[in-house]
Formats: structure tokens, C-alpha cells, sequence
């Protein structure tokens, strides 16, 4: 047995190949009992509480802890070898491959668990999704390339003349697509600041509309008018953009137009009315009514109130009952609206 154990086989004793496969052995199955054991208790673990860490946790260790184990146990075990220097070279190489490709799932896996907290803390937003997306992927290819470049640099092949060549090529595509560079900032800006989101209402400038979709590139928004508008992000971020849709209450200002021969008792009642009329409609919120001026042919009545709401067509609703009541109650009281008149005085001669 003992002449067995120290025959020489591709440079190494049979006893050594039987230590190099009783520790990897010995290892798996230490892996599999943690796995089993202790796995099952995270999961268990993870099931029970409300926090997504956990679960993110234990998604990490399936997919990278329990693999790379096995790698590292493989890796070890064949130390105890002696290795010709290529073969021990490719040994090396793959097992820092398998290391690095470990290590990049690892940081893309924290990338993309940090995103989805971010969308989670948003209102649901399909176009923010896609858009998180497409920057995640973005972000996967620089994560990948970079490990690439390592792994590369760990092989002994001289890169700096790539990378300098990839700087210089860089710079010139830069220059060269600076508009669509300076989009694709503003819709990080657009993405992450939040100055408006899809479904808002929005003016920018003479254009007003509905926000569609954000995009890398352009924004679109659907016209009152029934057309699509087409802003590119730049334009959007260099410009004053009103947001309608965050508008928690409206102020409301209009005048009303009485006539001259208006007795002063009933103009001393009109602001009092007025007032008890916008403090009877629901979700109105009075402010003031004043005889404001006398114009060129009505005496003229200044009323202020809001809205405590910003939808358009409520605003428009409130407006129309207030409108209606003060009719009804001009009415009752015989105060006339004023509207444009002309007086002539003739001087006849006799």
C-alpha cells in the first residue's frame, strides 16, 4: 500500500492526488452542511421579517457565497500539488477569472438592489423604470469593462496604450456628440432632481401639456391641442418649467363690473355678499372683496379666493357655482352689471 501511495504520477505521489481530492472532499461537503444548515435558517430567517435587506442577503449568498466556496475549495485543494508552471498558470488565471466574475456579480448585484430601492420610494412610474433600466445597463457594461481591464492587467498584457487610445478616441467622441451628451446629463438631472414626473401637467414657455415620457434624449408631452410636443432634455432644464400637476391650491383673483347708478347702500353690501357666497362653496377658501376702482364705465369690484385644489376642472366648477350664486343674488338685490356704454350730450341751439 505504502509503495502504492508513494509512486510518482505526473510529477506528484498518489498520496498527494489522494490528499489534494480528501480536502476538496472534506471541503464540499463542509460547504453543502453550511448550506443546508445555516442557509436554511437565513431563509427562514428572511421569510419572517418585513425589511428586503435580508432577502437581498440571502439572494448574495446563493449566488456568489456558496460558488465562490466551491471555487476557493477546488483552488486549495489542488495547492497541495506540485504543477508543471503552465498548468499552475492556468490554475492561477481561472481561479482569478472565476474570482473576478464573482467579485463583478457582486457589485452589480448591489447596484441593482440599490436602484430598486430607489424605485420603490417613488410613485409607480413605468417610464422611470425603463429609464433606471437603461442606466443599469449602462452601468453593468462600464462594471463588466472594468473588470475586464483587471483581469487583463493581472495577465501581464500592457493596456495603458489601449486605455490612452481609448481616452483620445473618447475625447473626440465627446466633442463630437456634445448635444446628445448634454441631453443625456439633463435626463440625470431630470431623473434623480424630479421636476416633473409622467402624468403632470406642465408649461414650458408658449407650450403646455401632459407629460408622456422622459427619455435619454427628448421628452414628449401631449398638447391640449391633441398633438405631441418633442423637447429635447437640454431645453427642458434651461428653462422655467410650471408644474401644474403639484399645485396644491389655486389663488383666484376677478373683478366684477357694477353700474354707476348703483346706490352706495348696496355697493357697501356687494363685498359682504360676495363673501358669504365663496365661504358657502365647499373646498374654497375666502380671502378678500373690495370696490376696487371706478373704470371708464362701471364701478368696479375686486374679489380674491382659492381653490384648494389644483385640478383645472374643479377650479372651473367652483368658479361657474360662484359665478351663478352672485347672479342670483344681483338679482334679488336689483344691482346691474355694467358693460360698455357711450353718454352724448347734445347742445341744442336754438
Amino acid at each position: 500500500m505504502e509503495e502504492i501511495l508513494n509512486q510518482i504520477f505526473l510529477g506528484n505521489k498518489v498520496l498527494h492526488y489522494a490528499q489534494c481530492a480528501l480536502i476538496f472532499l472534506v471541503a464540499f461537503f463542509v460547504i453543502k452542511i453550511i448550506k443546508s444548515i445555516l442557509l436554511a435558517r437565513l431563509i427562514r430567517w428572511a421569510e419572517k421579517t418585513k425589511t428586503s435587506f435580508d432577502d437581498f442577503l440571502v439572494s448574495v449568498i446563493k449566488k456568489t457565497g456558496v460558488p465562490l466556496a466551491y471555487v476557493g475549495a477546488f483552488y486549495f485543494s489542488l495547492k497541495v500539488l506540485t504543477l508543471v508552471p503552465v498548468v499552475e498558470k492556468i490554475v492561477d488565471y481561472g481561479a482569478l477569472a472565476l474570482v473576478i466574475v464573482f467579485i463583478t456579480r457582486l457589485a452589480i448585484l448591489l447596484i441593482s438592489y440599490s436602484f430598486d430601492l430607489y424605485i420603490r420610494k417613488q410613485a409607480k412610474d413605468t417610464s422611470l423604470e425603463r429609464s433606471m433600466k437603461s442606466i443599469l445597463m449602462i452601468i453593468k457594461i462600464v462594471v463588466w469593462g472594468i473588470a475586464i481591464v483587471f483581469f487583463l492587467d493581472n495577465l501581464g498584457i500592457e493596456i495603458s496604450a489601449v486605455i490612452a487610445g481609448l481616452g483620445i478616441g473618447g475625447i473626440a467622441v465627446a466633442l463630437a456628440a456634445q448635444t446628445v451628451l448634454g441631453d443625456l446629463f439633463s435626463f440625470f438631472s431630470i431623473l434623480f432632481d424630479r421636476p416633473f414626473e409622467t402624468g403632470d401637467f406642465i408649461i414650458v414657455g408658449e407650450y403646455l401639456g401632459t407629460v408622456e415620457h422622459v427619455g435619454i434624449k427628448t421628452t414628449r408631452i401631449s398638447s391640449l391641442g391633441g398633438e405631441q410636443i418633442v423637447f429635447s432634455n437640454t431645453d427642458l432644464t434651461n428653462s422655467r418649467v410650471r408644474n401644474y400637476k403639484r399645485m396644491a391650491r389655486r389663488r383666484v383673483v376677478f373683478k366684477l363690473g357694477v353700474t354707476y347708478q348703483t346706490p352706495v347702500d348696496k355697493m357697501k353690501e356687494t363685498p359682504g355678499m360676495i363673501e358669504s357666497i365663496i365661504k358657502k362653496t365647499e373646498d374654497t377658501t375666502f380671502d378678500r372683496a373690495h370696490f376696487f376702482s371706478y373704470g371708464d364705465f362701471s364701478l368696479v369690484i375686486e374679489v380674491v379666493y382659492y381653490v384648494e385644489t389644483g385640478d383645472y376642472n374643479k377650479y372651473m366648477d367652483k368658479q361657474q357655482e360662484i359665478n351663478f350664486a352672485i347672479m342670483e343674488e344681483f338679482n334679488k338685490r336689483e344691482i346691474e352689471f355694467a358693460y360698455p356704454t357711450q353718454t352724448l350730450y347734445i347742445n341744442k341751439q336754438t
